[in-house]
């Protein structure tokens, strides 16, 4: 009984941030004349599957979806490869150069990006990377990778050198130290770094709009967009279909991830 007001204050933490999930998919499962009512119901009074019928007669969700997908997982695991060996040697090799390195990358996440834009699409279409799934990858990567330096490289100091110095007393090379002794204990930060960098690429919707302008390259966010009408009036129904089928791919890809966290976390604790 004393932990009641406990497990009260988390069933309703729980409701609150599930809430969009679940008005989501009311939303999808309500008839036109339903939606139109002045009094929005909670239940929808007649559910139907006519939304996602539209949803996906009317737009290419499901290549739309995959190509959001490829985007995303190359995005989030080359930050990853680039971001660890720099992060690495941030925290490590401590100098005044890393210190300005480290002080630019919180700098960079002041400016706006909608400063840059007119400037990143003359680049990529010199490149010949306007309208490519490569050109929009490379920009998520580049916008990702001062965040994932950042937060990987507190993980690395909080690695003690200790453990190196003893890796190495016992003949271990410094390759060898890093992969059997640091690298085991990084794996709560990497998976967290992949988690955010793959959640920010599919839910990236400006530079997908201003570099893919071809209706066969546009990730799902754009086509979530073609929804609305030209004078900005939604269609609600299959938009609240298409959105909830958007949300599935990112839950299935978090709680895979979680299992990797919780057993990294778990590694670390044990090494440490």
């Amino acid at each position: 009984m004393r932990r009641l007001p406990q497990y009260a204050a988390l069933v309703a933490y729980i409701v609150f941030l599930a809430f969009p999930l679940l008005w989501l998919l009311s939303t999808a499962l309500k008839t036109p004349q339903e939606m139109a009512l002045t009094e929005p119901t909670w239940i929808p009074r007649e559910p139907t599957l006519a939304n996602f019928t539209d949803a996906f007669g009317e737009q290419d969700l499901v290549g739309a979806a995959v190509r959001s997908l490829i985007v995303a997982l190359f995005s989030s695991v080359i930050t990853v490869l680039i971001s660890l060996p720099a992060s690495y040697a941030m925290a490590r090799y401590r100098s005044l150069l890393n210190r300005v390195a480290l002080g630019w990358v919180l700098v960079s996440q002041v400016f706006p990006f909608i400063l840059i834009i007119i400037p990143l699409f003359m680049i990529l279409r010199e490149m010949d990377l306007v309208n490519t799934l490569p050109g929009l990858v490379a920009v998520h990567v580049t916008f990702t990778l001062p965040f994932a330096l950042w937060m990987l490289q507190g993980y690395v100091r909080a690695v003690p050198p200790e453990l190196e110095e003893a890796a190495a007393v016992d003949g271990a090379s410094r390759l060898r130290s890093i992969a059997s002794v640091v690298a085991p204990l990084l794996a709560p930060g990497v998976v967290a770094t992949l988690l955010f960098a793959f959640i920010s690429s599919w839910n990236e919707f400006m530079f997908a709009l201003v570099i893919l302008q071809n209706p066969d390259v546009m990730t799902l966010p754009l086509t979530l967009v073609r929804f609305t009408g030209p004078e900005g009036v939604a269609r609600l129904g299959p938009l609240a279909a298409a959105s909830l089928m958007a949300t599935i791919p990112s839950l299935i890809f978090f709680a895979i991830i979680q299992r990797r966290l919780k057993s990294g976390l778990m590694t670390g604790a044990v090494k440490g």
